[in-house]
Protein backbone atom coordinates (compact mmCIF):
# COMPACT_ATOMS: atom_id res chain seq x y z
CA UNK A 1 0.00 0.00 0.00
CA UNK A 2 1.31 3.43 -0.92
CA UNK A 3 1.52 6.23 1.61
CA UNK A 4 -0.73 9.24 1.31
CA UNK A 5 0.77 12.18 -0.53
CA UNK A 6 0.56 14.80 2.21
CA UNK A 7 2.21 17.40 -0.02
CA UNK A 8 -0.62 17.07 -2.55
CA UNK A 9 -3.22 17.12 0.24
CA UNK A 10 -1.77 20.34 1.65
CA UNK A 11 -1.66 21.92 -1.79
CA UNK A 12 -5.29 20.99 -2.42
CA UNK A 13 -6.36 22.47 0.92
CA UNK A 14 -4.51 25.69 0.09
CA UNK A 15 -6.05 25.84 -3.40
CA UNK A 16 -9.56 25.39 -2.00
CA UNK A 17 -8.96 27.96 0.74
CA UNK A 18 -7.64 30.54 -1.71
CA UNK A 19 -10.46 29.89 -4.20
CA UNK A 20 -12.90 30.80 -1.44
CA UNK A 21 -10.87 33.89 -0.46
CA UNK A 22 -10.34 32.56 3.06
CA UNK A 23 -7.27 33.23 5.18
CA UNK A 24 -5.24 30.72 7.12
CA UNK A 25 -6.27 32.65 10.23
CA UNK A 26 -9.96 32.17 9.43
CA UNK A 27 -9.51 28.40 9.03
CA UNK A 28 -7.36 28.18 12.15
CA UNK A 29 -10.02 29.98 14.20
CA UNK A 30 -12.78 27.78 12.79
CA UNK A 31 -10.82 24.63 13.62
CA UNK A 32 -9.41 25.98 16.91
CA UNK A 33 -5.75 25.45 16.03
CA UNK A 34 -2.82 27.79 15.45
CA UNK A 35 -2.47 29.62 12.14
CA UNK A 36 1.07 28.26 11.93
CA UNK A 37 -0.34 24.72 12.01
CA UNK A 38 -2.50 25.48 8.96
CA UNK A 39 0.59 26.83 7.23
CA UNK A 40 2.56 23.72 8.19
CA UNK A 41 -0.16 21.46 6.78
CA UNK A 42 -0.39 23.41 3.53
CA UNK A 43 3.40 23.41 3.13
CA UNK A 44 3.87 19.72 4.02
CA UNK A 45 5.87 20.38 7.18
CA UNK A 46 3.46 18.21 9.21
CA UNK A 47 1.07 15.41 8.35
CA UNK A 48 -2.53 16.41 8.95
CA UNK A 49 -4.45 14.12 11.29
CA UNK A 50 -7.78 12.70 10.19
CA UNK A 51 -9.74 14.66 12.79
CA UNK A 52 -8.04 17.93 11.82
CA UNK A 53 -8.58 17.20 8.13
CA UNK A 54 -12.30 16.69 8.73
CA UNK A 55 -12.51 19.97 10.67
CA UNK A 56 -10.60 21.86 7.98
CA UNK A 57 -12.85 20.42 5.27
CA UNK A 58 -15.91 21.50 7.26
CA UNK A 59 -14.47 25.02 7.58
CA UNK A 60 -13.78 25.06 3.83
CA UNK A 61 -17.25 23.67 3.06
CA UNK A 62 -15.74 20.82 1.07
CA UNK A 63 -15.57 17.08 1.52
CA UNK A 64 -12.70 14.91 2.68
CA UNK A 65 -13.39 12.75 -0.37
CA UNK A 66 -12.66 15.67 -2.67
CA UNK A 67 -9.45 16.61 -0.85
CA UNK A 68 -8.27 12.99 -0.98
CA UNK A 69 -9.64 12.27 -4.47
CA UNK A 70 -6.18 12.02 -6.06
CA UNK A 71 -5.27 9.32 -3.54
CA UNK A 72 -7.93 6.95 -4.91
CA UNK A 73 -7.41 4.57 -7.80
CA UNK A 74 -10.66 5.92 -9.29
CA UNK A 75 -11.19 9.52 -8.21
CA UNK A 76 -14.21 10.20 -10.43
CA UNK A 77 -16.84 9.41 -7.78
CA UNK A 78 -15.22 11.80 -5.28
CA UNK A 79 -15.14 14.57 -7.86
CA UNK A 80 -18.75 13.91 -8.82
CA UNK A 81 -19.78 14.13 -5.17
CA UNK A 82 -17.97 17.46 -4.80
CA UNK A 83 -19.73 18.81 -7.89
CA UNK A 84 -23.09 17.77 -6.40
CA UNK A 85 -22.12 19.33 -3.08
CA UNK A 86 -21.39 22.66 -4.78
CA UNK A 87 -24.57 22.50 -6.88
CA UNK A 88 -26.79 22.38 -3.81
CA UNK A 89 -25.94 26.02 -3.06
CA UNK A 90 -26.79 27.20 -6.57
CA UNK A 91 -30.05 28.73 -7.69
CA UNK A 92 -32.11 26.91 -10.30
CA UNK A 93 -31.10 29.49 -12.89
CA UNK A 94 -27.42 28.88 -12.16
CA UNK A 95 -27.97 25.12 -12.30
CA UNK A 96 -29.53 25.51 -15.75
CA UNK A 97 -26.53 27.54 -16.92
CA UNK A 98 -24.16 24.93 -15.55
CA UNK A 99 -26.09 22.19 -17.32
CA UNK A 100 -25.77 24.04 -20.63
CA UNK A 101 -22.03 24.42 -20.09
CA UNK A 102 -21.59 20.74 -19.25
CA UNK A 103 -23.53 19.70 -22.36
CA UNK A 104 -21.44 22.05 -24.50
CA UNK A 105 -18.22 20.58 -23.12
CA UNK A 106 -19.17 16.99 -23.97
Amino acid sequence: MNNLNFERIGEKLRTIRLSKNLTQEYIANAVDINTSHISNIENNRVKVSLSTLVQICNALDTTVDYVLSEEYNDSSSAIEQEILHELHACSNQTKEQILKIVKALQ
